[in-house]
């Protein structure tokens, strides 16, 4: 076997850093340990100067604890040194981090190291902190003669594993040190409750818990102050020098103390928070804790809160007059202390307590009563508030509910001092945040001093202007917003115990039932209105009225405007009126119970430009806005106060259908309706709205139908004159005898023969058609149809220098196929010796109605113009597609549907005379139209079309009016063919 290889210098470091890792594991000493420390880094760094020093963080000093110095002297090593601010040694201890120097004699925040570097040449530095988790316990200075001279990676990783393993070492040393020499706070404690079940006394017991608590932390004093809520302050009820305080030293106690001037320490405590102030560290605020301090005329603080069921009683307080930092053994002792001062506090209080829960339970129970009592809610809450104030020994006691109209909390109830105002403004409703700290407490909420809380801000300036200091308040009903709010005000700044703020949770859910039992009894009144005001304006709208007298149709419009009105609890209603193709409103006030509203009823309102209308009209239903909404044209003819709310909505009954008015409703405040007033108001308004149509219509078609009775029994009755004089002409004429002259002979008898025929024809008018129409059967030739046709508007024809071309009477005219025309200067069809067509039906109507198309062509056209009548043969033809515009039907592009067998021949009249484009959409208009809109049909020549249009669908005919794209005016009639299957 060979020699074994010596270890190289990699494998002689690790084995290195494994013994000494193993040193300092096994050692206890903290000598020892620095001492390895020491000697490893000495031996495997080229270090000449070494320190290492422990840190004691409460004192801010460095303890050195050895290491290596050129020089014999190494006293310097282990001297104490204290930590200056800004300097490098407090910059590692702070921020933790190893710090490197190049030159340590340039260096001017090294202090007495700069002359220790100038007096041994000691240039590149390192400082590296001794720590553990987030704790200092110490650092290593290492300096070398060269400049900048630092750690390599592997050097530095080995140096940071062995610092690392003895700074465990110094934290596990110190907490065994820290075990050794706390005091226990079992056994005191144990004593003190041990002395505190042989006394019967309060303030026995008090001064027993002080002198324990005085003797184990040894402070200057120890005090109990016992909080006072009547007031919010303390007041020092024991402390261990009352039998030596004199009246003229500044060490004393503080007597009294409010709760105003130590504002964060008293909210510190009523959170069960010890508060700890001592040597350079507080609990609290820095701003506050100099004012604590110099208010208690002390240096250092400890206090621990008596709380009894969430209850602040007082604190225990330990007092010194010079700085110091209390231990946690100090803190626990003065906690337990205080703890145990809060069990024995409530058994001084006992049967006062007993009698208060006794008292407690009697004034539920008398609430309670009022939710089944017979008396009125007024009554009840007087009772109620009664025994409220008392109890909590308050000022007022309010009772709100949140008016959704007008988005406020009103007074459903308060009571006060005789000597006390009632209030009379209005709560605006809460804000968000305190609306969920409503909602998420389960007992009452409280405001001990509203000059400084800043919840229910919107409240203070009310609240404090009358006087209120503090208050409880919590919600009576369930809600996204609260429904009602019970709240119990105080006049100076005071706390409530849980117990009390539980109490009035309770009492407060006992009179939301009774509000809810409220609440619906005037839903239900309210429902019961609505449906009075429902059946009152039916019946008025129900009732027989003469279309002739308008000012009856006024007086109902007026009545009806008051039932609305009274649904939104209006003062003012106005309706304003037109009839359809008006451009001016009339003003027709309802109701005007309010001085604050002024209407110009004389005014002149155009429909076009009143904005209120036109808003009203682009809105489906109702619309709602405020007073400050109205444009300054407005406000000419509606005064109306600076502040209110406003409903239009226009008097609408289907969109086809013309609107005849606007209804205002006005209110002097800013109102939020409920959507039930809101829904039940536009009810009403479209019932009003559809009675109004009707009667317009009734009034409408009564009038016509008594001018068309009038003007039928006229021209009868002038008929049966013409009737009774060409008979009795023709009875003279017969009776001088026939004329011997052969040709004048001939003419007689023509003539003769022509008014028999027309006498014949009146009396079968006369007899058949009085009232009504009655429908013939006949057949006559197209040709000889429209030469009578013709021969009629001849003189019409010779004045206007008309042309009139008959086309398609001898053959049909196909599709394509531009047809020959036969101009007919004196108003004679041409004649073929083709079949004659020969249509059936009435042939008088149907005659009348090509007449009247003949007319209105004549009319139309310019002088000098031509006039077409087209012919043509259809067989199996349907009326045309209503859902089809006639304007794309041409007399080439008949539109063509099978159902059955028949034919039927279409008449088309073309002039290029001008026609209204309106005119023409509402004679081809499938939809019904509103009667009550002005129309191009209502009078002629627009009248007499639409006749013949309707006379010519009961005749079984179609007869439809369209314009060509050059401009011809096409008047197109269809005809059943005699011989068809008709």
């Amino acid at each position: 076997m060979g020699q074994p290889q010596k270890p190289i210098a990699a494998e002689q470091q690790i084995l290195s850093l494994g013994r000494v890792l193993q040193s300092l594991r096994e050692e206890d000493d903290v000598d020892v340990l620095i001492e390895i420390i020491i000697s490893y880094l000495q031996e495997q760094f080229d270090y000449k100067l070494i320190w290492i020093a422990l840190y004691d963080r409460l004192n801010h000093i460095l303890f050195g604890k050895g290491g290596i110095i050129p020089h014999k002297d190494t006293s310097f090593l282990h001297q104490k040194v204290v930590i200056s601010p800004g300097d490098l040694l407090e910059q590692v201890v702070i921020e933790q981090h190893p710090l490197g120097v190049a030159d340590l004699r340039a260096e001017i925040r090294a202090a007495e190291w700069r002359k220790v570097a100038e007096k041994f040449q000691i240039q590149g530095t390192i400082i590296i902190p001794i720590r553990y988790k987030d704790r200092c316990l110490g650092l290593l200075l290492l300096g070398s003669e060269r400049w900048g001279y630092l750690l390599t990676g592997e050097a530095k990783a080995r140096l940071m594993m062995v610092l690392g393993e003895l700074g465990a070492l110094l934290y596990q040393h110190e907490i065994h040190l820290q075990q050794k020499q706390a005091k226990r706070t079992d056994e005191p404690l144990l004593e003190l409750l041990e002395n505190l079940h042989n006394l019967s006394n309060l303030n026995q017991k008090l001064e027993v818990a002080v002198q324990a608590t005085h003797k184990f932390i040894s402070p200057n004093r120890t005090n109990v102050y016992w909080f006072e809520r009547e007031g919010r302050y303390f007041w020092c009820r024991m402390s261990n020098q009352l039998v030596k305080i004199d009246p003229n030293s500044n060490t004393r106690p503080a007597a009294g103390m409010t709760v105003q001037e130590l504002s964060d320490f008293y909210y510190a405590l009523a959170v069960n928070q010890i508060v700890s102030v001592g040597d350079a560290r507080s609990s609290l605020a820095s701003h506050f804790t100099a004012k604590l301090l110099q208010r208690l005329k002390v240096r250092s603080l400890l206090a621990a809160p008596i709380i009894w069921q969430k209850n602040l009683l007082g604190f225990l307080a330990v007092e010194s007059n010079e700085p110091r930092i209390w231990t946690e053994t100090d803190k626990n002792f003065v906690q337990g202390a205080a703890g145990l001062i809060s069990l024995i506090a409530p058994s001084e209080s006992t049967e006062s307590t007993i009698k208060q829960i006794q008292e407690d339970a009697q004034l539920t129970s008398q609430v309670a009563q009022g939710i089944y009592s017979e008396h009125d809610l007024q009554e009840t809450l007087q009772i109620c508030a009664k025994k409220v104030l008392a109890r909590f020994g308050a000022t007022r006691f309010l009772l709100l509910q949140h008016d959704t109209e007008q988005n406020n909390y009103q007074f459903i109830y308060q009571s006060q001092p005789h000597n006390r105002r009632p209030l009379k403004f209005a709560f605006d409703t809460l804000k968000e945040l305190d609306g969920q700290l409503l909602q998420r407490s389960d007992q009452a909420v409280e405001i001990e001093n509203l000059d400084e809380d800043l919840r229910f801000f919107n409240w203070r300036p009310l609240l404090l202007e009358n006087g209120v200091r503090s208050l409880l308040i919590c919600k009576c009903l369930q809600g996204q917003i609260p429904p009602a709010l019970l709240v119990i005000a105080h006049e100076s700044h005071r706390s409530w115990t849980t117990s009390e703020k539980e109490l009035l949770w309770t009492v407060s859910q006992q009179i939301g039932v009774i509000i809810r039992q409220w609440q619906l009894h005037n839903r239900t009144q309210h429902q019961q209105k609505i449906s009075q005001a429902f059946e009152r304006s039916l019946n008025i709208l129900a009732q027989p009225q003469n279309s002739k007298i308008e000012a009856g149709k006024k007086h109902l419009e007026l009545t009806v405007l008051e039932q609305i009105a009274t649904i939104l609890g209006c003062p003012l209603a106005v309706l304003l009126s037109w009839s359809p193709g008006e451009d001016l409103a009339e003003i027709i006030p309802g109701v005007t119970s309010s001085s604050q509203f002024g209407i110009f009823a004389d005014a002149s309102i155009s429909i076009r430009t009143e904005a209120l209308i036109q808003w009203a009209l682009d809105t489906e239903s109702y619309l709602t806005l405020k007073v400050d909404d109205l444009p300054g044209e407005t406000r000419k003819w509606l005064n109306t106060a600076d502040k209110g709310q406003i409903f239009v909505m226009a008097l609408r009954t289907n969109t086809d259908h013309e609107t005849t008015g606007v209804v205002l409703l006005a209110d002097t405040q800013e109102r939020r309706w409920s959507e039930q007033s809101l829904n039940t108001t536009a009810t009403l308004i479209s019932q009003l709205a559809w009675w109004r149509r009707q009667k317009q219509i009734n009034q409408l078609l009564e009038s016509t139908t008594e001018e068309l009775r009038q003007l039928n029994w006229y021209k009868h009755r002038r008929l049966e004159e013409i009737q009774r004089i060409t008979a009795v002409s023709l009875s003279q004429i017969r009776d001088l005898g026939i004329p011997t002259n052969e040709l004048t002979q001939m003419r007689y008898q023509l003539l003769l023969r022509q008014l028999d025929h027309t006498a014949t024809s009146m009396s079968g008018l006369l007899k058949l058609e009085q009232w009504q129409l009655h429908k013939s059967w006949e057949t006559m030739p197209i040709a000889s149809l429209l030469k009578r046709s013709l021969e009629r508007i001849d003189n019409l024809l010779k004045q206007q220098k008309l042309w009139i071309g008959v086309h398609g009477l001898g053959q049909p005219i196909e599709d394509g196929e531009s047809p020959k025309s036969c101009l007919l200067p004196k108003g004679v069809p041409s004649s073929n010796p083709q079949p004659a067509m020969a249509i059936a039906g009435d042939i008088m109507k149907i005659e009348l109605v090509i007449h009247e198309l003949l007319i209105n062509a004549c009319n139309r056209s310019p002088i000098g113009g031509r006039i077409d009548i087209w012919c043509r043969r259809l067989t199996d033809h349907q009326p045309t597609d209503p859902k089809r515009n006639p304007s794309e039907l041409g007399q080439d592009s008949a539109v063509r549907i099978r159902t059955e067998h028949r034919t039927f021949l279409e008449l088309s009249i073309t002039h290029n005379g001008a026609i209204e484009p309106q005119l023409l959409t509402e004679l081809n208009k499938n939809t019904l139209k509103d009667v009550l809109a002005p129309s191009n049909l209502n009078q002629p020549p627009g009248l007499h079309l639409l006749i013949c249009q309707n006379l010519m669908q009961e005749l079984g005919g179609e007869l439809n009016f369209y314009q060509l794209p050059d401009n011809r005016v096409v008047s197109r009639l269809i005809l059943p063919l005699a011989g068809s299957d008709y």
